[in-house]
């Protein structure tokens, strides 16, 4: 069964992302998703045809990586997006932030750190599932650096695609209009 894009249009209007930004994001998001299906169609093609041995199924099984983590990594982005609220400093994201980090303010500094450092790629708070621990996590390229056995609970893309058209160089006043939208609910379901 492929994967089919999914809507996000709803976020068109949020405060500090224009409608062009947005656009323009959905549609780079899209291409994940098409080459995500492109690459698992060809992947069975290759098997079922016998060639598990060819360069072309190893530089698929490759590229998978990128194109998958491309497209899940934009949907849990635009997911945690949309809020207006701040986080419910009783539920238990926050108590988990201040078991890891001593503090949700602690945890919040760290991220928006991690976030304006120099490069491209994502910033993502997971959750180790084997302790509880929250972690910041710099990605840098979509199919690197993610923690084996975490779960993502809240993504910042920090790629140019993601402020450049409405921030130029000023990634702090990206950072700053992406925590005014963050939808606290959404990543507060992701904690396991």
């Amino acid at each position: 069964m492929p994967y089919a894009p999914r809507d996000y249009v709803k976020l068109i209007g949020m405060e500090g992302f224009s409608e062009t930004l947005l656009k323009n994001h959905f549609i780079l998001y899209q291409g994940y998703v098409t080459n995500t299906n492109k690459v698992l169609d060809a992947l069975d093609q290759l098997v079922k045809d016998g060639k598990t041995g060819t360069l072309e199924f190893a530089e698929l099984k490759r590229r998978l990586g990128w194109e998958f983590n491309g497209m899940r990594l934009h949907e849990y982005y635009f997911e945690n997006l949309g809020g207006k609220g701040g986080m419910n400093k009783d539920g238990k994201l926050a108590k988990k932030m201040v078991e890891s980090l001593g503090s949700s303010e602690t945890w919040e500094k760290d991220f928006r750190a991690t976030g304006a450092m120099r490069g491209i790629g994502w910033v993502v708070l997971y959750q180790d599932t084997s302790s509880g621990r929250l972690i910041n996590v710099w990605i840098n390229e979509h199919d690197v650096s993610h923690l084996a056995g975490c779960n993502p609970l809240l993504i910042m893309d920090v790629f140019e695609h993601a402020f450049m058209l409405d921030y130029g160089l000023k990634r702090a006043d990206y950072i700053e209009a992406f925590f005014k939208n963050i939808n606290w609910a959404a990543v507060e379901a992701r904690v396991k």
